[in-house]
């Protein structure tokens, strides 16, 4: 497979921004701060298959990026995860790839990371690899207790958290809902359990930890209400957005950034008012961040592509 790579500010830009450094506090100055640059196309990259979570890990300074390849919803196995390098260029489309050394991916979707391990939910399942080699490590399996397994985080104490959607699609992509629309916790020795239940939860989509707050935060694909949650409590609602959300990260400042697939944006989300920040990103799902360089990375579900963006402030 081609994988074609459009330099959307060239290579010097893409450099400058991986160039800066994280979070360094401003020099004092009694001249008028500059205004806040607007986010910037770096660069988009194409040749996925249905490309649909995007994580950052800083250890390595790479990203992956699941591929579903198909129906979201078959257990086809034919699903893919792809490396890239710091940059965002391809470094091996195919790194961990269903088929090879004993790799079952169906419909790869959500990523977390913990330790050595890089975490992929798929349809009814959590998978385990290991994030430098790609080697299979662990598979929990959720058997009828899941639908549609979706986003996953990992919480402070090292369990897992993974929403499931609660629809189906069938074989010509038509999109169903019998439900339930739950939240699972992967607990001690892997023990699944469900962590919340109900259409409260409104298809849920993303979900990201918020460590200022001390809570997740939700992304409903199904409803507008972006919500915080204490697992044993109910959502608490945090803002309104366009409606389908999937993508959900907190930027290091405290903001949150959404995607949405009902007008193709990506946004901050506030009670007092949501400010869009990329716009015309068509099936943008769940992305991907590099806070040291302020990068957000955003598949294109439909597209097949991932584009990267600085997101200037």
């Amino acid at each position: 497979m081609q994988v074609r790579t459009i330099a959307v500010l060239g290579v010097a830009a893409f450099a400058a921004a991986c160039g800066r450094k994280p979070d360094t506090p401003a020099a004092r100055s009694d001249t008028v701060p500059p205004a806040p640059r607007a986010p910037a196309n770096l660069a988009v990259i194409e040749g996925f298959k249905t490309p649909e979570s995007v994580i950052y890990d800083v250890d390595q300074g790479v990203w992956f990026v699941t591929n579903i390849n198909g129906n979201p919803s078959v257990k086809d196995n034919n699903g893919f995860i792809s490396r890239l390098k710091h940059d965002g260029t391809v470094d091996s489309l195919r790194f961990i790839a269903a088929g090879v050394g004993k790799v079952t991916l169906n419909a790869p979707k959500g990523t977390a990371i913990t330790g050595d391990t890089l975490w992929v939910t798929d349809i009814d399942a959590v998978r385990g690899f290991n994030r430098k080699t790609g080697q299979p490590v662990a598979t929990i399996e959720f058997g009828n207790k899941a639908k549609f397994l979706n986003d996953i985080v990992a919480a402070p104490d090292g369990s897992l958290y993974v929403t499931d959607t609660g629809v189906l699609f069938d074989a010509k992509g038509n999109m169903t809902h019998p439900g339930p629309d739950r939240i699972f916790k992967i607990g001690t020795r892997h023990a699944v359990t469900v962590a919340a239940e109900g259409d409260v939860l409104e298809r849920p989509n993303g979900i990201a930890w918020d460590a200022a707050g001390q809570r997740f935060m939700l992304a409903p694909f199904g409803g507008t209400t972006i919500a915080s949650w204490v697992p044993g409590k109910p959502p608490v609602p945090f803002a309104k957005g366009p409606g389908s959300q999937d993508g959900i990260e907190v930027l290091s400042d405290g903001r949150v950034l959404v995607t949405s697939w009902a007008d193709s944006t990506l946004f901050i989300a506030a009670a007092g008012g949501n400010r869009v920040m990329v716009s015309k990103v068509a099936s943008p799902a769940d992305i991907g961040i590099d806070r040291g360089r302020h990068i957000v990375a955003i598949p294109l579900f439909t597209l097949d592509r991932v584009e990267f963006w600085d997101l200037g402030t």
